[in-house]
């Protein structure tokens, strides 16, 4: 701690004029002078001697000692020390394939829900409108049919099945016609006379060694073949129709009858259906012409909002990954190297401001500081520039005081009355302020 104190100065000018010129502390005094300019360097003697010198350092004005938020690996380090950069410009990048990731995500789920919200907002298209309105008029013919029983045509087309169906029955019963017999009778003797034909071919040849590879041969066994067939056709005519034959006839006729039945008649069942798919089709359509459920809209609303909040949130992860200048100033330390584990809240760089610097005391006791308020003027000079003094104007006197060495001092931000290119972060300063 500096203090430098002069005091009785009235008494030494007073004597100096008792003994004549004499010199003391930088001042000329002699017994010419006048009154009036012997109280003005009293006055100005009185100044110096009420003022205290105390330590103080060179500080930037604004600087940050920059982190990131998160842990992660250094991919990108986009500066290096002494580099000037501009407010927002990138300084350092994590690798951040999983935060990329998220954000994409949750952009989508955004779209999807904004998607969501639009289409229960827009309510239903003219076509759909159209198709549930084809549902109705559909429902409600089938309900009309069902009630007023089958067509006119249908009931004929039915009653003509039934009776070619029971004339089917009789013909079975009554058995194969006389014509039938004649014709079976007549395919069985014309097979027989091309087999007798056959026959006469085959005999003349039949001494051949290669009798069996000869035409005469396969057209015997064609026409053999032939009248075994017509044989089997007679003699199943001849047998009539069996009990199967009758069944199947019967069958069919109870078919026939039954689908006239169902024409003829109107099902109740059938028509409760019908009236239960008319109704079905007109709550569709109204359905559609109601629009969405404002409750349906809120959800769909609150959905967006969610969506939205969580791609506010991944964003955020996002650029958490990446490290920008708050400010426009000078890297003046930086300690991240690419593909180096960079620790949460770990420094990684320094940015100041070094174009603009305040002065900053370290020893300022209790007993100086309150005699200083923000707007008072102070002397500043430099350790490692003595040619260089200027003053000072206190900008804040901080409220706290600290502990040094057994005295609490309090510190004064002081903004130098000028900037020289020659001030360096740190660089010791000497601060006079009054007593």
């Amino acid at each position: 701690m500096k203090k430098i104190v002069i005091a009785g100065g009235v008494a030494i000018v007073a004597a100096a004029v008792a003994f004549g010129a004499v010199r003391f502390g930088g001042l000329s005094f002699n017994s010419d002078n006048t009154a009036e300019a012997l109280a003005t360097e009293v006055a100005q003697t009185e100044q110096v001697a009420a003022r205290t010198a105390v330590d103080a350092r060179v500080l930037p004005v604004e600087s940050a000692e920059l982190s990131f938020p998160l842990s992660g690996i250094a991919a990108e380090v986009l500066v290096k020390e002494g580099d000037q950069v501009e407010a927002g410009q990138p300084l350092v990048r994590l690798s951040a394939m999983q935060q990329t990731a998220a954000a994409s995500q949750a952009e989508a789920q955004l779209a999807r829900a904004e998607a969501r919200l639009a289409e229960l907002k827009a309510g239903a298209r003219e076509q759909e409108v159209a198709a549930a309105q084809s549902a109705i008029d559909a429902a409600e013919a089938r309900l009309n049919r069902v009630q007023n029983g089958a067509l006119p045509e249908e009931v004929t087309a039915a009653r003509a099945a039934l009776a070619e169906a029971q004339a089917n029955v009789q013909k079975v019963l009554e058995g194969p016609s006389d014509q039938q017999l004649i014709a079976a009778q007549t395919d069985l003797a014309n097979a027989e006379a091309i087999r007798r034909q056959a026959q006469a071919a085959y005999d003349r040849v039949a001494g051949n060694p290669d009798i069996g590879a000869r035409p005469e041969s396969a057209q015997l066994e064609q026409a053999t073949n032939a009248v075994t067939a017509a044989q089997a056709r007679l003699a199943d005519l001849k047998s009539g129709s069996s009990a199967a034959d009758i069944a199947a006839a019967r069958a069919r006729v109870q078919r026939a009858q039954a689908q006239l039945d169902l024409l003829s008649a109107t099902n109740p069942a059938d028509v409760a259906e019908t009236e239960a798919a008319v109704r079905q089709a007109q709550s569709q359509l109204d359905l559609l012409e109601a629009g969405t459920r404002p409750e349906t809209i809120a959800v769909a609303e609150a959905d967006v909002q969610a969506a939205r909040a969580a791609l506010v949130q991944a964003q955020a992860a996002l650029a958490d990954t990446e490290l920008r200048a708050p400010f426009a100033g000078t890297v003046a330390s930086l300690t991240t190297r690419v593909g180096e584990q960079v620790a949460a809240g770990a420094p990684a760089l320094v940015l100041a401001d070094l174009n603009h610097w305040q002065i900053e005391t370290e020893d300022l006791t209790e007993f100086d500081a309150v005699n200083v308020k923000p707007g008072d003027t102070v002397k500043l000079s430099f350790d490692a520039l003595p040619d260089l003094t200027m003053d000072g104007t206190v900008r804040l006197v901080r409220p706290i005081g600290g502990n040094n060495r057994g005295d609490i001092v309090y510190t004064l931000v002081i903004d130098p009355a000028q900037q020289d290119s020659r001030l360096l972060w740190n660089m010791t300063a000497v601060v006079e302020v009054a007593r």
